[in-house]
């Protein structure tokens, strides 16, 4: 779930303890050192309220799993005196202490971690995280990928940024997997279900689950209603598959996977 940089905190942290996720993948996750509660994030379109450390926030939620964070980019914050501070950008994996973690991996899809001086609006470097467990019910390794995708002001429609972000991906998977391994992929994609990314997706064996559904909460305010999607190597380890409605805890809907 795109986690909102924490807008939503209290509800998100009330709501994560319950969940009972084995594994959880959080987009947009705020990291500040030395410095907790709120901050202020602009970038020359919008202001929004941001955690200042929000991979701390869920860490102290979820202090039984392992936490995992990569920055794909970084830059300023002002904190409720005005004070200016360089907070770093990215995704959180926990993973939950009865599972083993057996790998973990992460590449750029796309640019290369950027310090700003000033967040851009458009065009902001992309990461995606895997990390590789084992299903000890079956004796089978799993690698859960998660990937936030490039935002583009224009819209979500298809790029050749976007098509060279969907290829990197592909590759990470390639790279990474091994030929039993179960491999899920998920995030927010920043995608129409339509885009050509899921057929390169394909070619690397994953299928998606979500195709046409709404991704959004009523927190978000425009009419494209498609943003977060989970694809699977093996349909046939898919025991149950939604997209959370309720509660609200951000502007996405939870995806929740039992394999």
């Amino acid at each position: 779930m795109n986690a909102w940089g924490g807008a939503l905190f209290d509800e998100l942290l009330a709501w994560l303890p319950c969940a009972g996720a084995d594994i959880a993948c959080l987009q947009e996750v705020t990291r500040t050192p030395g410095l907790t509660g709120w901050t202020r994030f602009e970038d020359g379109q919008r202001t929004l309220p941001q955690r200042a450390d929000l991979f701390d926030d869920v860490r102290r939620a979820l202090p039984r799993h392992q936490a995992t964070f990569v920055a794909s980019d970084s830059g300023p914050v002002h904190d409720s005196t005005g004070a200016r501070h360089r907070q770093d950008f990215g995704l959180a994996t926990l993973v939950g202490e009865h599972l083993p973690i057996i790998g973990v991996d992460s590449a750029f899809v796309h640019g290369q971690f950027v310090d700003h001086i000033e967040w851009t609006v458009g065009n902001r470097p992309r990461i995606a995280l895997a990390v590789r467990t084992v299903d000890r019910a079956v004796g089978r390794s799993v690698w859960v990928v998660q990937v936030h995708g490039l935002r583009d002001p224009i819209g979500k429609t298809d790029t050749p940024a976007r098509r060279r972000q969907a290829e990197r991906l592909a590759e990470l998977v390639r790279r990474t997997r091994e030929p039993h391994d179960l491999v899920i992929v998920c995030g927010d994609f920043n995608l129409l279900p339509e885009s050509e990314t899921f057929s390169v997706l394909a070619e690397v064996g994953l299928t998606d689950l979500v195709g046409m559904a709404d991704t959004r909460t009523s927190h978000y305010r425009k009419p494209v209603r498609h943003a977060s999607y989970m694809l699977v190597s093996d349909t046939t380890a898919v025991k149950r598959f939604e997209i959370m409605a309720e509660p609200e805890v951000s502007d996405h809907r939870a995806l929740i996977l039992d394999i």
